[in-house]
């Protein structure tokens, strides 16, 4: 009865926001606690594009633009994180982060990165955001870090997560330039 758009419309009112809302306080749980919410992503995409039970997944989900649970954790603290960079973000998430720079001239100095904290409990210490963002933030590549604006970074961290599901990130970035918004 709905057309694809109403449908995809009415799965991102109803379903997709609520997965997505607040979903950076999941970062570094568990995966069987991902998991089960990528199941539900899954049975939202399955029931909009009408795909079979057992037909692989993946493919359908890299048609709908949609990224894994996994990965769209990542997207929303990874913006949190550049907010933070770029005070666009309060002040105390701001004062979490310390930028990286050695005692010494070393190519690395002005690579954008983040001091990552040593954590006494790898379990509790390892979902701190002080832990957590430093650790996603240094592993992006460099075209991502060096956004000049939210849009750009939005476009390219989306895109360097898709590459990332597929594997396919390097070949990417190696045969194809940046799109911005």
């Amino acid at each position: 009865m709905l057309s694809m758009s109403n449908a995809e419309t009415l799965i991102h009112a109803f379903m997709t926001s609520r997965l997505d809302y607040c979903n950076a306080l999941l970062g570094g749980c568990s995966a069987r606690l991902i998991n089960k919410l990528q199941l539900v992503q899954n049975a939202a995409a399955r029931v909009l594009t009408r795909t079979k039970k057992y037909d692989h997944i993946s493919p359908v989900l890299s048609t709908l633009h949609w990224l894994p649970i996994k990965h769209r954790i990542d997207f929303k603290i990874l913006l949190i994180t550049y907010k933070a960079l770029n005070g666009l973000a309060p002040q105390y998430l701001s004062e979490l982060l310390s930028h990286y720079s050695p005692s010494r001239l070393l190519h690395s100095q002005n690579s954008g990165n983040l001091i990552i904290p040593r954590i006494s409990k790898s379990t509790a210490g390892g979902r701190s955001f002080s832990y957590l963002v430093p650790k996603l933030w240094n592993n992006l590549p460099t075209t991502v870090r060096d956004a000049d604006t939210l849009c750009q970074l939005k476009s390219r961290l989306k895109i360097s997560l898709t590459c990332l599901t597929h594997n396919t990130l390097t070949h990417f970035y190696n045969s194809n330039p940046l799109k911005d918004c």
